[in-house]
């Protein structure tokens, strides 16, 4: 059985590059890289190396870049870091009403702290709306988080604008741009944003590392409290493997990103295209040209997505009916829901996310399957009309 992986914005798959590069650091490259000897000094060259990799791909200065575990933990240190900070002044925070599990619940447990959260709504694309933030901002406002790139439906919100806003204001910035990373160009000299987050594990690096932008002059509470490790704002010793990995995918998308988008985007358009030409009653999810060139998120009108999803995973392929961190529910997205989708539509939806080692093949044979699966449920549903034509 064919194997086609469409779930890029879970996860990515491992770049052989990488793998090269921490195999040294899985055997006689062990110390510890607070350690002051040799084996020590070594390891600490090889994290602060990948730290002026991470560095060269945003355009931003090394000391501005708190390695961590992950994205969620990145997003965890910016909203908490910012809440908990001595001499804040405020206690009212800005977001979106579709925002990553990591923002939107290290939010709500905010408010159980004491803190007020505004979630401003998304057009019908799923976009924010830069006058929905201003009009959000209080007097005691004292952070707008907005995710760059929603990870369901891949829609970019117009962060430079939303970012001139609260500049406008005098309030801090924060992006979750952990989707946004290597598929739209990110330049941190000129981009009206004060904290952002990244992962490795999204663009071909290794899972457990990730990292927060982090503004020269802004002071953030620590969130792990432990030893000396990154100036003090994350303490713990570092994950040395999955930070050098995340260099080298820097380090790659440095040069490769450009070349990789575009062939990434053909092939999304050429999937979609074809679904839409083939399977009648289907709607596209967000809006059709601000979003990453990666994914497509389509509801089955009158087929109920874990069932499709299924399905396709019988048949080989791996794609998602919403968030990695929300796997499980068989709720409808939030997401969806919160952009107005019809119910019934936003219950038989799928996210296809393309990525490296897709293929044209990939694409007939998945295209082949969905269109076989679709027709099969659709022809067991009491709803589905036999007489829907394709638009």
């Amino acid at each position: 059985m064919r194997k086609v992986y469409l779930d890029h914005n879970a996860t990515t798959p491992v770049h052989p590059e990488v793998k090269q590069a921490v195999a040294p650091y899985l055997s006689e490259m062990f110390g510890n890289p607070s350690s002051i000897h040799w084996a020590g000094r070594d390891v600490r060259k090889a994290v602060e190396d990948a730290r002026q990799e991470i560095a060269s791909f945003f355009v931003c200065q090394p000391l501005e870049i708190v390695l961590t575990s992950s994205g969620t933990e990145s997003d965890n240190l910016a909203l908490k870091g910012v809440a908990f900070r001595k001499g804040n002044a405020g206690k009212h925070i800005v977001t979106s009403a579709v925002e990553h599990p990591a923002v939107m619940n290290t939010c709500r447990f905010l408010e159980a702290q004491g803190f007020r959260v505004t979630y401003v709504p998304v057009n019908r694309y799923g976009i924010v709306e830069p006058e929905s933030v201003r009009k959000a901002i209080e007097k005691d406002t004292i952070l707008v988080s907005i995710m760059y790139a929603n990870n369901e439906t891949g829609c970019i919100m117009p962060i430079e604008e939303i970012g001139c806003i609260a500049r406008e204001a005098e309030i801090l910035m924060h992006t979750d741009a952990v989707q946004a990373t290597g598929k739209i160009p990110i330049d941190w000299k000129s981009f009206p944003v004060d904290l952002l987050t990244f992962s490795g594990h999204k663009i071909n690096g290794l899972k457990g590392a990730g990292g927060l932008i982090v503004r020269k002059g802004i002071e953030l509470e620590a969130v792990l409290h432990g030893g000396h490790q990154e100036r003090g704002r994350r303490g713990g010793t570092e994950n040395v493997v999955g930070i050098v990995g995340m260099g080298k995918a820097f380090s790659l998308l440095r040069t490769g990103m450009e070349e990789e988008v575009r062939e990434t985007r053909r092939l999304r358009d050429r999937f979609e295209k074809a679904l839409f030409d083939r399977i009648p009653e289907l709607v596209l999810n967000g809006h059709p040209a601000e979003r990453l060139p990666n994914t497509v998120n389509i509801s089955f009108r009158f087929v109920e997505g874990e069932a499709l999803l299924l399905n396709l995973d019988m048949m080989g392929i791996a794609c998602s009916s919403g968030s990695a961190c929300t796997s499980g529910s068989l709720e409808a997205s939030p997401i969806l829901m919160a952009m107005g989708a019809d119910p019934t539509d936003a219950q038989g939806a799928l996210r296809f996310s393309l990525g490296m080692g897709n293929t044209d093949e990939d694409i007939d044979y998945s295209v082949d399957a969905v269109e076989a699966v679709v027709g099969k449920l659709r022809a067991m549903s009491p709803i589905y009309p036999r007489e829907a034509k394709v638009r």
